[in-house]
């Protein structure tokens, strides 16, 4: 951590309902996003974890142990002013979606990609109305419009604080639908972290293990949990 990295200045801090939502408060002072607006909350187990993060700062503030912290910013300072450009970002995903491009070979990588991705595949036809075609390589193929639209739908009707986490769970796993199965908790969340990961394990059994790679997947993993963790806690009702 750089040596500029602001001090604690608070003693106490504590979540705190508001007539907007849920705030943070540091010796009674409302906390404020980067922009500088009120860092409010819809959910009172996500503020609560915003303000177990300030409280958990020892003599100088890290920003990389405050991930509930910085998601919430980003809600508000980010997600809130271009909501609409951010859901596109995020629908385009539908029109090629790592769960639709497949192995030509081996047969091994093409059964564990068939049995990892067909079943998700299949709950998104069922649960989300929008079935996605498979091909086999890389180049792009378009989807079903029809599907893409639904999907775009959905994304598009997802809160700042939805959209905000919902970004991650789609951007590093490269699936809208695991992105939307994941919401759902169709699975556990470390089963759709396998089921993004399946032409790396693949690699790793082929030619070693990279350390530096480790490093990546383990930062990668950690913000995919944390942002399923912040859209469960959206929806958490916790007695104040």
């Amino acid at each position: 951590m750089s040596e500029w990295a602001p001090k604690r200045f608070w003693k106490t801090a504590e979540a705190q309902a508001t007539e907007q939502g849920f705030g943070i408060v540091l010796d009674g002072r409302p906390v404020r996003t980067p922009a500088k607006a009120l860092l409010t909350v819809p959910s009172h187990a996500i503020a609560a974890k915003i303000a177990e993060e300030f409280a958990a700062q020892e003599d100088r503030i890290d920003p990389r142990t405050m991930p509930f912290t910085r998601t919430a910013n980003a809600a508000v300072d980010k997600v809130a002013i271009q909501h609409a450009d951010v859901a596109d970002m995020l629908a385009d995903y539908g029109d090629s979606d790592l769960l639709c491009y497949r192995a030509d070979g081996p047969d091994e990588l093409v059964e564990r990609q068939s049995a990892a991705w067909n079943p998700l595949l299949d709950w998104a036809e069922q649960a989300l109305n929008a079935k996605l075609e498979t091909r086999v390589g890389v180049m792009h193929a378009p989807q079903d419009p029809a599907a893409v639209s639904e999907l775009r739908r959905r994304v598009h009707e997802l809160s700042n604080f939805e959209l905000a986490a919902f970004h991650d769970l789609v951007a590093i796993s490269g699936s809208l639908i695991i992105g939307f199965a994941a919401q759902s908790g169709v699975r556990t969340i470390e089963e759709f972290w396998a089921s993004s990961r399946v032409d790396e394990i693949w690699q790793q059994e082929q030619w070693g293990e990279d350390d530096e790679a480790n490093d990546v997947a383990d930062y990668k993993k950690a913000a995919f949990l944390h942002a399923n963790e912040f859209l469960r806690l959206l929806n958490e009702q916790i007695p104040v």
